[in-house]
């Protein structure tokens, strides 16, 4: 049996089985045909309907190709007959029963809604691409849901409220804009004796129809809505049983505790395990984090202990369109709740909150006080000496809310957001644990971003986890559910506190302290740090370390939603600038002449003390600097890029520092800067050169004595050039190289670069056999550097210094001066350089099995920094150690790593290696 299905992914199915192998563009065409069944369609209409005004050139045969390809499927399922060839286009005629929407227009038409309905299997159209797609998807999605409304309508008429209502509220939270879908939410919640969840539900669209078009529901709404208010006993079925006298109910007023709760199990232990008489309880968080949810659930819980009511009341802080419900009309409602006769309830907030508290003297009851604004909005609610307990909801931290026991929510952890996922789309979640974790991911573990994602797959049944997943990656499909309740949050906010909400959305790093902070929105330090510390109570903000400030990942988007960019980010950018500046001048004070370019920040800069404060601000702040380098305003980054050279370099940040290089490069040559375009290639030369990339280090140097025409420049590029024919065993190049380099140092009066050159320039000296001159470079280097205070440069040499002296025999004084050269560079923090100065020391060991443990530090090194030369080295070494203690095999292991290292770099090591190979195998 043939069959076409068009209520969700467009399938041809035959027997039973989908058919595959069709093309997207020939099911699109094919459902289009089978649309507008026992028409005739024109060539040009299917060419309009698949492309619009932007059609192809080759439109037409486009259309030919995919009626050849339909016509072939169709010859194999014995159908050829359905698509035919007319003298104006063509025509599909299937017969009865085998397209889904024409079955489903007609069970609709015949009242079998139920069978109606169970023919979709998704979206319209869900898996078709074309010009017409979106049009037609909408008008059958409205087609459904007219469909669903009227099976809804019918099954409250014939009393079946209560099985209706996880059904229909999903329906609702997918399309929350349907009024009439709305109302019969409405409608069955009264009837299932849920009055305030009904009123809830009514505001909840009111709400959503005013933020999204500006409109009020219509009068048929707006009635039921009154008459729910009013308990009007038309709303009750005719035949509903008489109500039974019977003894008074104590005051339940606790809304529906959800089935799919998950989680919180500490929360809970807190919540229920130690709460069982008196206190006054707040869960702050931020909104959608499920503050009410859990509120709730706990509740439930501790009913029983509280025999002598369970209140409920919502404050309406953060309830779209309304202000929050002042003191006086909550004790209101709630007096009313413990039954207290409307004569008996008094006028004043005064009055009302004494009777309240005389209430609960003689009484043990539970009371859940939500969506509070502040202490002062929920101090007058508070009861005396009673057996209450008060559990308080809010967005916003109630520090001053005296004698209360705070808990705050965060995201749900894996595990937990996990488990809720599952609980609401069952079996599918658990086919895709991958996509599962991405999804949640995606949510950033918010419980309302889980649900609202996890309700749309749950009520989509062709959809795949991984499916949604991709869609979601879109952030702003994920705002779409959690914006407004986020917008609520923000309106709270005071004028200032909203500005730096929104400039934070801008500021491209992971996270920001109380100076960055101040930077960006031009304001002192103290009160930029007094507006991040309102964000954080207000749960605006998060914070995982002291004294820096973040967002969680779907507040960002938020944040960045709503701001505009009026230079702030510049602003940011230019106080890394010169903050970066002042560290590298307490680290590197013998570089200062090398930034004497930049000009002098407008505003005073917070100072560094000392080296410390420099390293801990740049470790904290790297990212960051980098990410607002990239994201930040287009300009030349040039200054920042030779700012950051020397931290980037000597703490291994490589793939930073190519980032930014390559950065400076590009905005250098786009804005027509030759200085900073000749200083980036000769950057980047050096840092592939760090890596162990030596033909895109010796490209980039090339292009660097191309461009430049200053001797400093130039030096770098040489010297980068010497480096990379050293490694390669190209010694006379290298010293040729060099010899220009440590000419143009000279003549330049560059101590700090002349030290440097000799120090390479000795190792050619050295394996040319030439100790002697290769001592008197590093004696000449080793005093430079110290003379020019540069304790790293120091530590080069005295390595350079052990690798001369173990080459001639004399290991003790070698091993010194590599254990010297680790110090320092471990005092300096640089691990990629301590990783040569321990490879030198075991290499100079003359023990294997020392030599094993010294190149087992050196390579643990070398791996933290992908120093991709010392992981080539070190491998080597262990190779050989391994070998003169008799452990064949692991001399091996170690030698095949070595050897795939060694070719990746291109240098003759891999033929030494190769001979050792064969000796151990």
């Amino acid at each position: 049996m043939l069959r076409f299905t068009l209520l969700g992914p467009v399938q041809m199915i035959v027997d039973g089985a989908p058919l595959t192998g069709i093309a997207p563009r020939h099911r699109a065409v094919l459902a289009y045909l089978l649309l507008n069944a026992g028409r005739v369609i024109s060539i040009e209409r299917l060419i309009d309907a698949m492309w619009g005004y932007d059609q192809p050139d080759t439109a037409r045969s486009q259309i030919h190709a995919s009626i050849t390809a339909i016509r072939k499927v169709l010859r194999g399922a014995g159908a050829v007959q359905l698509l035919e060839t007319r003298a104006g286009g063509y025509v599909a005629q299937p017969e009865a029963g085998q397209v889904d929407t024409q079955e489903f227009t007609e069970l609709a038409a015949a009242g079998e809604l139920r069978k109606a309905l169970d023919l979709w299997g998704g979206e319209a159209l869900e898996d078709v691409h074309a010009h017409y797609v979106t049009g037609v998807r909408e008008l059958w999605n409205d087609r459904r849901l007219s469909a669903y409304e009227r099976l809804v309508e019918g099954e409250l008429a014939a009393g079946r409220h209560g099985e209706l209502l996880d059904e229909l509220a999903a329906q609702v939270t997918a399309n929350p804009l349907r009024e009439k879908l709305n109302g019969h939410l409405v409608l069955a919640l009264h009837r299932a004796g849920r009055q305030a969840d009904a009123l809830a539900a009514a505001r909840s669209y009111r709400t959503a129809l005013a933020d999204e078009q500006g409109l009020d529901p219509g009068h048929a709404f707006t009635e039921l809505e009154r008459a729910v208010l009013a308990d009007d006993p038309a709303l009750r079925l005719a035949d509903a049983a008489p109500v039974v006298s019977g003894p008074p109910r104590r005051s339940t007023f606790l809304p529906y505790d959800i089935p799919d709760f998950s989680g919180r199990t500490a929360e809970l232990e807190r919540l229920v395990g130690e709460q069982h008489g008196s206190a006054v309880v707040t869960i702050d968080g931020m909104a959608g984090i499920g503050k009410t949810t859990l509120a709730v659930h706990v509740a439930h819980r501790l009913a029983a202990h509280y025999p002598d009511g369970q209140l409920f009341i919502d404050l309406q802080a953060h309830t779209a369109g309304r202000e929050p419900l002042d003191a006086a009309a909550a004790l209101e409602a709630l007096l009313r709740q413990l039954g207290v006769p409307a004569d008996r309830i008094p006028v004043t907030l005064v009055e009302r909150s004494a009777l309240w508290r005389a209430e609960l003297a003689d009484r043990r009851a539970l009371a859940v006080l939500d969506n509070v604004l502040d202490a002062e909005h929920v101090r007058p609610l508070l009861p005396g000496l009673s057996d209450t307990l008060v559990l308080i909801t809010s967005r916003r931290r109630l520090v001053d809310l005296d004698g209360a026991q705070a808990l705050s929510v965060d995201v749900l952890d894996e595990a937990d957001a996990a488990e809720l996922f599952e609980r609401i789309v069952g079996e599918r979640a658990r086919r895709e644990p991958d996509a599962v974790r991405e999804v949640l991911q995606l949510c950033g573990h918010l419980p309302l971003a889980i649900r609202i994602s996890a309700a749309r797959l749950q009520h989509r049944p062709r959809w795949t986890v991984s499916y949604l997943a991709g869609r979601l990656r879109d952030h702003r499909r994920l705002l779409d559910g959690v914006s407004a309740a986020f917008a609520l949050s923000y309106e709270q906010l005071d004028e200032a506190e909203q500005r730096m909400f929104r400039l934070l959305g801008l500021a491209p790093g992971r996270d920001i302290d109380a100076c960055g902070a101040a930077a960006l929105a031009g304001i002192p330090e103290d009160e930029a740090e007094e507006l991040l510390e309102g964000l954080l109570d207000a749960h605006m903000l998060l914070q995982f370390e002291p004294g820096r400030y973040t967002f969680h990942d779907l507040l960002r988007e938020h944040a960045r939603s709503i701001a505009e960019d009026d230079g702030a980010v510049l602003q940011l950018l230019t106080y890394y600038l010169h903050r970066a500046r002042a560290a590298m001048d307490r680290l590197y004070p013998y570089t200062v002449s090398q930034r004497e370019g930049i000009p002098q920040p407008a505003a005073p800069i917070a100072p560094i003390r000392d080296a410390a404060e420099a390293i801990a601000w740049l470790d904290a702040e790297r990212s960051n600097i980098i990410a607002t380098a990239v994201h930040g305003p287009e300009i030349c980054v040039g200054m920042l890029a030779l700012t950051m050279r020397p931290f980037l370099d000597r703490q291994a940040h490589h793939d930073d520092a190519l980032t930014l290089h390559t950065l400076a490069l590009q905005r250098s040559r786009k804005f027509g800067h030759r200085e900073f375009e000749e200083r980036a290639l000769t950057d980047l030369a050096w840092t592939y050169w760090r890596l162990g990339e030596y033909e895109r280090a010796e490209e980039h140097a090339h292009q660097a004595l191309d461009a430049c025409e200053e001797a400093y420049e130039r030096a770098r590029a040489l010297l980068t050039l010497g480096n990379v024919h050293l490694r390669r065993r190209q010694d006379e190049q290298a010293e040729q190289y060099l010899e220009q380099a440590l000419d143009l140092t000279r003549i330049g009066a560059d101590t700090w670069g002349e030290a440097n050159v000799l120090g390479i320039l000795a190792l050619v000296l050295d394996r040319a056999g030439r100790p002697e001159e290769a001592r008197r470079h590093l004696d000449l280097a080793l005093a430079l550097h110290r003379k020019v205070g540069n304790p790293a440069g120091e530590a080069m040499i005295l390595n350079h210094l052990g690798v001369v002296l173990r080459h001639q025999g004399e290991l003790a004084h070698a091993r010194a001066r590599h254990e010297q050269a680790a110090a320092l560079y471990r005092k300096l923090g640089n691990a990629t350089d301590e990783a040569s100065a321990l490879n030198g020391l075991a290499e100079a060991a003359g023990d294997p099995a020392r030599a094993v443990g010294e190149h087992t530090a050196a390579l643990a090194l070398a791996d933290l920094t992908r120093n991709r030369p010392e992981q080539a080295r070190a491998h080597d070494g262990l190779a050989r150690a391994h070998l003169a203690l008799g452990r064949a095999e692991q001399a091996c292991e170690h030698g095949r790593v070595a050897l795939g290292l060694y070719e990746e770099l291109g240098v003759p090591e891999a033929g030494e290696v190769r001979v050792l190979l064969e000796h151990a195998g």
